[in-house]
């Protein structure tokens, strides 16, 4: 069972190794009875959220199963955390991606010293290849979101949402796997229970919305996305986040690809903030109003940086590399 003290104690055991993030105002989405923040996790060493809990599980390996290494399926920024995580502790990573995976994700993992393994054209191909590797090279997995320590690392968010903003009553957050959401809902939940989570996904693959919707982990179809990090699917043997967010998250909304555009647009107009797809995906329901739900006090947790800069100038030029 995971709890607030699990959170507790993970951020006791990260402090050291990752960085409280900035809760900054977002005068633009603001008004007399609205006030949107936006939670900067791009501020992060790698980039993104993902360094808490990578480093969280990683801190929590024993000496023979850090010697024997570390091995996970990622669409970018987990596996440049878990990399970087195991970098620190001189233990050995392998990364395995799909082809899918924007090369400057790939390249950033390389230049850490990693083993990347490309694998097919999904992360459920990917982490076949996982599964290998722990089973014949006994390397320890680090899942990308459905472990209790990743997500107590990544609760960590929530923590920092909690003590930082003590009038918050709505929190967006990107929705893929559901480590982060899981762990900021139960992080901000068990200090308040009538606050608002909302998750925010993209239409192309959204694998918990549709776990959501048939009560139970289910594949979809991998599809380029400008919001690639929030690609995969959550486990067909999925045991905390799909049940976590079940219980604890209150709306999850899918975006088009030209609403996640547009929420690179604003950060970068508004704020000169380079953000990836699937950082950007709160700011649009906030501007479209897509949610009854939203309240007065609003954090948007703005996930990560790590776009293809390709991809982000053909976004600013307003063209859609994946189609409308």
């Amino acid at each position: 069972m995971l709890s607030l003290q699990n959170i507790y104690h993970a951020r006791n055991r990260i402090q050291s190794h990752v960085v409280r993030t900035p809760l900054v105002a977002c005068p633009s989405l603001s008004s007399k009875s609205r006030q949107v923040r936006l939670k900067l996790e791009t501020t992060q060493d790698t980039g993104a959220f993902k360094l808490r809990g990578a480093t969280n599980a990683i801190l929590s390996l024993d000496p023979s199963a850090l010697e024997a290494g570390v091995v996970c399926a990622s669409t970018g920024n987990h596996g440049r955390a878990v990399a970087t995580a195991a970098a620190r502790v001189g233990a050995k990573a392998t990364i395995c991606m799909s082809n899918l995976v924007p090369q400057n994700k790939v390249q950033a993992i390389k230049a850490l010293g990693a083993d990347v393994r490309i694998i097919g054209k999904s992360q459920d191909e990917a982490q076949v290849e996982v599964q290998r590797l722990v089973v014949e090279d006994r390397m320890s997995e680090i899942p990308p979101f459905d472990h209790a320590d990743v997500i107590a690392g990544q609760g960590t968010v929530g923590l920092e949402l909690m003590e930082d903003w003590s009038d918050i009553d709505t929190v967006l957050v990107p929705v893929s796997g559901g480590g982060l959401i899981a762990g900021v809902a139960l992080a901000v939940k068990s200090v308040n229970f009538n606050i608002k989570v909302i998750g925010i996904s993209m239409e192309r693959g959204a694998a918990m919305d549709a776990s959501l919707q048939r009560g139970r982990p289910v594949e979809v179809p991998e599809e380029p996305s400008l919001a690639d990090s929030l690609g995969g699917g959550i486990g067909l043997q999925n045991e905390y986040t799909l049940g976590v967010v079940q219980e604890l998250v209150d709306e999850v909304i899918l975006l088009k690809e030209e609403q996640i555009a547009s929420g690179m647009q604003f950060l970068y107009r508004e704020h000169g903030m380079v953000v990836e797809g699937a950082g950007a995906v709160g700011i649009p329901v906030i501007q479209e109003n897509l949610s009854q739900r939203l309240g007065e006090n609003i954090a948007v947790v703005v996930s990560g940086r790590n776009v293809d800069l390709k991809t982000f100038q053909s976004v600013l030029d307003g063209e859609l590399p994946f189609g409308a």
